[in-house]
């Protein structure tokens, strides 16, 4: 049995179990989830790197772009590397430390990525709805105060949960059946009440996520009726197609978090593996898909992409 703190029966280190009931399979699923994160990890590293050597990019559509990259980055590793580390050397054992620390910058980076998501909306908005006034609006000023705001938002949110859990007694319990470590599946573990620890974890950020979903679906709103009344038919099916990637990246980031919460509310004669499943999905799939979907789709990162890594001798020639 792992040591305690006598004074609060809070275990020195916690054992992340994985995926229970599939431990055979644990290096089987490994393979996907690594060679997604390698994946993500490169797709991201690529969208930053474009973004920051052309000047051409240097505009606020893509610096929240670069933003979402490094949200996503931060949101994929903090939790993939040990979770490969349990599926490969069944290394499960996290210290109370170091799984407050990993619960926190997972729910800070996917709250401050709700945020850029909604300034990415409102980004497109102006330029829609009022392209005359893009450039005064959203400055770089701009670009950097939200930018700050969106930490400074998460940090909020999500700081009091540490001491929410800190004030807990575990009496011994110290295994989280969990790839990761998250806000109440270690509240789960205490026999103390954790009353508000469910409502806090619930309400709060779930009240700020669900205000970013209202926010960007009634900038649709108006974006989709400025667009109906543009005249120029290729204008139009130009601004479709930016659109199109942010609303491909809002699906992606928001369905398996939503379907998650849903599930852990609703879905209780679900086999606790399919919950752990679906939990590692909305780690996994924004971070690797959102570069893919702003490669393929946004014609101006599509042809940075091969003008700096395909062609780049013609790069250097024109610099």
């Amino acid at each position: 049995m792992p040591p305690f703190n006598l004074t609060s029966l809070t275990p020195a280190t916690f054992i992340l179990s994985g995926i229970p009931g599939m431990e055979k399979a644990h290096i089987w699923i490994s393979i996907p989830f690594c060679s997604m994160y390698l994946a993500a990890l490169l797709g991201n590293g690529v969208v930053l790197f474009v973004i920051r050597t052309e000047r051409s990019l240097h505009q606020p559509m893509y610096l929240f772009l670069s933003m979402l990259a490094i949200a996503d980055l931060m949101l994929s590793t903090t939790t993939l590397p040990k979770m490969l580390a349990v599926f490969w050397f069944s290394a499960g054992e996290i210290s109370f430390g170091a799984c407050l620390t990993q619960m926190f910058f997972l729910h800070f980076s996917f709250s401050a990525e709700s945020m850029i998501l909604l300034a990415m909306a409102f980004d497109r908005f102006v330029a829609i709805c009022y392209p005359l006034r893009y450039v005064t609006v959203l400055t770089q000023s701009v670009v950097v105060k939200t930018g700050l705001v969106a930490l400074l938002r998460s940090f909020c949110i999500i700081f009091p949960c540490i001491f929410l859990l800190k004030r807990l007694l575990f009496c011994g319990h110290h295994v989280i059946p969990h790839t990761y470590c998250e806000h109440m599946g270690i509240a789960r573990l205490a026999c103390a009440d954790i009353s508000v620890n469910i409502l806090y974890g619930l309400a709060v950020p779930f009240a700020a996520i669900v205000v970013d979903v209202v926010l960007i679906a009634v900038s649709y709103v108006f974006i989709l009726l400025a667009l109906f009344r543009l005249p120029s038919r290729t204008a139009r099916h130009k601004a479709f197609s930016t659109c199109g990637s942010h609303v491909c990246v809002i699906l992606l980031f928001y369905i398996p978090a939503f379907f998650t919460v849903l599930m852990h509310r609703f879905g209780r004669q679900v086999p606790q593996h399919i919950h752990i499943l679906l939990a590692n999905m909305y780690v996994l799939f924004p971070p690797l898909l959102n570069p893919i979907v702003y490669g393929v789709r946004t014609q101006q990162i599509k042809e940075k992409v091969v003008k700096v890594f395909i062609c780049p001798k013609s790069h250097l020639l024109q610099e």
